[in-house]
């Protein structure tokens, strides 16, 4: 029996609750984890990442199966639920440790994903230049168990952040 052919992504879009439910239900995604990447702290906590001390940015890290979902498609999809013109946060969520990234494992996925931010700057899709960074991803550390899949287990809380957030306004309007 083969082993399947699994990667990773790595996508920083503002508060890491309302990033996991876009990418969990599609067949060729095996898991999608909420955590912190890019600061220089070793093991932060959600306090440490949150007051803005670790340097690091909430993020969902997706391991997936570029088989049957490209990493293309994974683009499609992280675009589709930020506001790449904002450099200061997302949304109602504002700082650092909420702004844009893309993270990536290879010079692939590096070249992909510049392919992909540069076709969104030509779209004429956004008034303003594409801002989110596209760096080298370092190392991935899963958030607190209560983070995890926040968007099932506590769905009333969830959704009325998510409204309050304005996110939905905003991809309504965009796309």
């Amino acid at each position: 029996m083969s082993k399947t052919l699994e990667e990773k992504a790595t996508f920083a879009g503002g508060c890491f609750w309302c990033m996991v439910k876009p990418f969990k239900e599609w067949d060729g995604i095996v898991d999608v984890v909420s955590g912190y990447m890019g600061g220089h702290v070793e093991n932060p906590t959600y306090e440490d990442v949150k007051k803005g001390d670790s340097g690091h940015l909430e993020v969902v890290e997706i391991t997936f199966n570029p088989t049957i979902f490209p990493y293309e498609q994974l683009l499609d999809i992280f675009w589709q639920q930020i506001d790449p013109t904002d450099a200061d946060g997302q949304f109602q969520d504002r700082g650092h440790s909420y702004s844009t990234a893309i993270f990536y494992y290879t010079e692939t996925q590096k070249e992909i994903a510049e392919q992909s931010k540069e076709k969104l700057s030509q779209s004429g899709k956004f008034d303003k230049p594409i801002v989110t960074p596209i760096r080298a991803a370092e190392t991935f550390y899963p958030a607190e168990d209560y983070h995890q899949d926040y968007y099932l287990k506590e769905q009333a809380h969830y959704e009325e952040d998510r409204a309050r957030s304005g996110r939905d306004a905003f991809i309504e309007k965009h796309w």
